[in-house]
């Protein structure tokens, strides 16, 4: 018997295609998994209206959930209220993306300082300097922007506070 657990637990397996250290449930996108007489019904937010990888995410969510309860038993919502935030990035998510070579978002502020770029230097991924200046507000994808450490002389992606 399939249960919402075992769905979950599939689901964290499902790659983003942009950032593939993350999974879909770390990258909080699924909002909620839950089943029906049979069938499974997922919410999905995209990270932003017009992200280009959406109907890739939305196709590997619903193969592999297929591979659980049968072809045509999985369907799919898309949830633009309330929008997706980098808050919804799970701790894990944060860990895996530095890991990953990415420095990941600041945590956001109630004052929404860092939706301004307003904030604390980031660390450099590699070897955790703090003295670090954005080159391109624009990386290999719209979400990351390009930041070069001034210690280790690296450059690195960084993904944007949403």
């Amino acid at each position: 018997m399939v249960s919402v657990s075992s769905l979950e637990h599939c689901l964290h397996q499902v790659a983003d295609p942009e950032v593939p250290a993350l999974s879909v449930m770390d990258l909080g996108i699924v909002r909620s998994v839950r089943l029906e007489d049979g069938v499974c019904q997922v919410d999905l937010s995209p990270t932003y209206t017009g992200c280009p990888a959406t109907e890739r995410i939305e196709r590997d969510v619903r193969e592999a959930l297929e591979a659980l309860v049968g072809a045509g038993n999985v369907r799919i919502r898309t949830v633009l209220d309330p929008p997706w935030t980098t808050d919804w990035i799970s701790d894990e998510g944060l860990r895996k993306l530095e890991a990953y070579g990415i420095a990941p978002p600041p945590r956001r502020t109630s004052d929404k300082r860092s939706l301004l770029s307003i904030h604390k230097p980031l660390a450099c991924p590699r070897c955790r300097s703090t003295h670090t200046e954005r080159i391109s507000a624009f990386g290999s994808t719209a979400c990351k922007a390009l930041h070069r450490c001034l210690d280790c002389l690296e450059p690195f992606e960084a993904f944007k506070c949403i």
